[in-house]
């Protein structure tokens, strides 16, 4: 009998997640019987050690998600240069003697999931959220060419403005939006980004890293002033299937 070979995905509070059932998925698919997925609830991050220690003889990779993309840097041995760049960690892959190796496959997933419909006039972009998966937006974005601002509701240097500073010239230049905070996700879908909706347009393009439930809030509002919209899921599946390579490289 194979041996048995155990990923997880650390988070708190991730009974939503998509990913346990995607890869089992993916497992039963490609035939892979010796292969599971676990979520790994952490009320902090300060469990990790044990999860591995009693995971020693099967665990090769884990994602991270919220909160624990940046937190994560203090337990890892390597990282791959452009999360560090980026500075989170939604991957990891364990490498000999519980060694921890850190990526960023978000990276791979929103630009992949981004550009098949970014239009050419969108040069400028507000990143709604500063936790970890904004980071790698931000990094992407840069990567493209597209300027953008941060937006949070407590501003704290000169590239973030708040949310009650948008007003209907900077929505006229910025026609990319990109939620990046969990305001939306299941179970409370009735709460979305404090923006001036109204104020958009069918040339705003809404893209939600939320795809539970898959017409958020957020998008919901974006479309009915005709905003081009797209929601999480394709970028979570690719960012899940790069993992995936990462491990198994």
């Amino acid at each position: 009998m194979a041996k048995q070979i155990k990923y997880g995905l650390i988070g708190k509070n991730i009974s939503y997640s998509f990913s346990k059932s995607y890869f089992s998925k993916k497992f039963d698919r490609l035939k892979l019987d010796n292969c599971f997925y676990e979520n790994f609830d952490l009320s902090s991050l300060d469990e990790l050690p044990l999860i591995l220690n009693e995971n020693i003889e099967v665990i090769k990779g884990l994602n991270v998600t919220i909160p624990y993309k940046q937190e994560i840097f203090k337990y890892l041995d390597e990282v791959d240069k452009d999360a560090e760049q980026i500075g989170a960690v939604n991957t990891i892959k364990i490498l000999d003697n519980l060694r921890l190796k850190g990526f960023n496959t978000d990276v791979y997933g929103f630009e992949n999931s981004l550009k098949p419909i970014l239009k050419e006039y969108m040069k400028h972009a507000l990143i709604l959220g500063t936790g970890g998966a904004s980071k790698a937006v931000a990094f992407v974005l840069n990567n493209l060419n597209i300027d953008f601002k941060f937006v949070s509701r407590n501003p704290k240097n000169k590239d973030t403005i708040s949310y009650r500073s948008i007003d209907q010239s900077i929505l006229e230049k910025h026609t990319l939006v990109i939620n990046c905070t969990p305001l939306g996700t299941f179970p409370e879908i009735e709460k979305s980004p404090d923006l001036p909706y109204h104020k958009l347009t069918h040339k705003h393009l809404l893209f939600d890293l939320i795809y539970n439930p898959g017409l958020s809030s957020f998008l919901k509002k974006g479309s009915e002033y005709g905003a081009i919209i797209k929601n999480g899921q394709e970028m979570l599946e690719l960012q899940a299937d790069r993992s995936w390579e990462i491990w198994n490289s």
